[in-house]
């Protein structure tokens, strides 16, 4: 999406609190997932996102973290994660449901057409 979108479209990952922290509420230890325990400095966090967004499709990818307070996470409820478009005049156009089972890439897509069809609209 990003390779087929972002010359038109801003991409941005926000890193949130680790959702599989060995230490927190929902532990994973899957092949090839980083293991890490829940962050509790700024610098740790950035320690860790570095380490998760090499890890996935997303390294490359224009990306910020969220502070320790998680102030972005509550604004958006973005934990687990969620994927969100902002439209041109600054509202969301599509906000996604909660992940792992509201996480539907296929559904963002088809948001950001409508939006770029909408270019020529004022």
């Amino acid at each position: 999406m990003w390779a087929a979108h972002g010359d038109a479209v801003a991409f941005l990952v926000v890193y949130i609190r680790e959702a599989h922290a060995l230490d927190g509420r929902s532990p994973l230890r899957k092949g090839g997932l980083p293991l890490v325990e829940e962050p509790l400095t700024l610098e740790e966090r950035n320690a860790v996102a570095t380490v998760c967004l090499a890890k996935t499709a997303l390294e490359g990818m224009p990306a910020v973290v969220d502070g320790i307070d998680n102030a972005v996470e509550k604004a958006y409820a973005a934990a687990p994660d969620r994927l969100y478009l902002i439209g041109r005049d600054g509202t969301v156009v599509y906000q996604g449901g909660r992940g792992p089972f509201g996480f539907l890439p296929a559904e963002l897509e088809k948001a950001i057409r409508a939006e770029l069809a909408g270019a020529g609209s004022p």
